[in-house]
């Protein structure tokens, strides 16, 4: 199958059955999305949404994160991955957002990736989900998605080189979502260690399915009624 014929019918799948995909980050503004995707670096965003009630009732703007010592941010992320090294990000990212952006969450790529904790990751995620801009952010899910279904090369080992390879092939107005497909389809169905291609979708355009799991379903030799569960004839 070619690389465009893949992706369309990618696309059209998703654009029917999962027309508005969002993101399962709990937010209410650009500057809660921000923490949030800073805290989901290497977590869950189950675990992030657990936490972060809590975290913005203490410190619900800018000017309040600002305010705050990692010593002070600490205990409130305490539960999530690298929490000393996040608590810390997220005090300088306060900082930065009150001193230099008029405690506004920036919309450019350049901008979002001065803030502490902010890769390019994080910065196409809000880019993303708050200005709806052709960002993809490129994280474990997708990269790993991406590869399996075929949609980019062996020869794409980056994060950066999976981005480019994807925009190459999805219009602007869907790289947003495309964003979300990816990440749900990885995140539910294609799994790290135990990818469910029985409940799959979109084994019909899968890379990895015709590969790897097609083969052994071929060879799998027919039971005899009795042995399948089925009735005898």
């Amino acid at each position: 199958m070619r690389k465009a014929e893949r992706f369309q019918r990618f696309l059209e799948y998703f654009t029917t059955h999962f027309p508005e995909p969002e993101t399962e980050l709990a937010y209410g503004n650009p500057y809660e999305l921000i923490v949030a995707v800073v805290l989901s670096a290497q977590c869950t965003d189950k675990r992030v949404n657990l936490i972060t009630p809590e975290l913005f009732r203490q410190f619900p703007t800018p000017a309040h994160l600002a305010a705050a010592t990692a010593e002070d941010i600490f205990p409130f992320i305490r539960s999530v991955s690298y929490p000393n090294n996040k608590a810390k990000h997220l005090a300088g990212l306060g900082r930065l957002l009150v001193e230099e952006f008029n405690a506004e969450v920036p919309s450019s790529l350049e901008e979002l990736q001065r803030l502490p904790g902010v890769g390019r990751k994080t910065a196409n995620v809000v880019m993303s989900v708050i200005y709806n801009q052709p960002a993809m952010a490129v994280d474990t899910h997708v990269f790993r998605v991406s590869h399996r279904l075929g949609l980019v090369p062996k020869t794409a080992k980056t994060p950066l080189a999976v981005e480019k390879e994807l925009v190459r092939y999805i219009s602007e107005s869907l790289i947003p979502k495309a964003h979300h497909w990816l990440i749900l389809h990885g995140r539910y169905i294609c799994v790290a260690r135990q990818p469910k291609c029985s409940i799959c979708p979109l084994t019909n355009i899968c890379a990895y399915y015709a590969r790897q799991v097609a083969p052994l379903v071929k060879n799998i030799p027919s039971l005899p009624a009795e042995e399948n569960g089925l009735p005898s004839a």
